[in-house]
């Protein structure tokens, strides 16, 4: 009687697998993913992704490998500031603007936060990366 209860609920409350997004092929770093490069697997992991559709177009922060989930951290917008690279450093407020040169301390994407070198006050600051590639900070 306990065998047939205890199949009876395992077959009720078994745990169903859900659509997971998964990388095609061995994916390199900072590579733009296209169509070919996910699938969908039937695997339950927290915290993936279950819409191809939404990764297309995003750059890998790190190496994803064939049949490995995708996870939000795993990808972000393309990069538009390199590491090194010399920005234009912006702050307003009211109507004040200030602008001066500094240089990036990481790469990112549109709209992420980025660590900057001022270059005239050797001074670290924080900001966000606009579409035009300035960092602006509040």
């Amino acid at each position: 009687m306990r065998t047939i209860a205890a199949l009876f609920f395992m077959a009720v409350y078994s745990p169903t697998l859900a659509d997971t997004v998964v990388a095609t092929r061995a994916i390199r770093a900072q590579t733009i993913l296209t169509e070919q490069d996910l699938a969908i697997r039937p695997l339950e992991t927290a915290g993936a992704y279950t819409d191809p559709g939404l990764l297309v177009g995003l750059e890998t922060r790190l190496a994803l490998y064939p049949d490995k989930p995708v996870r939000p951290g795993d990808v972000g917008p393309a990069a538009i500031v390199d590491r090194n690279q010399t920005v234009l450093l912006v702050y307003t407020s009211g109507g004040l603007k200030i602008t001066t040169e500094a240089r990036a301390l990481g790469r990112g994407g549109v709209g992420e936060h980025l660590r900057v070198l001022n270059l005239a006050s050797r001074m670290t600051v924080a900001g966000k990366i606009q579409p035009d590639g300035s960092v602006l900070v509040k």
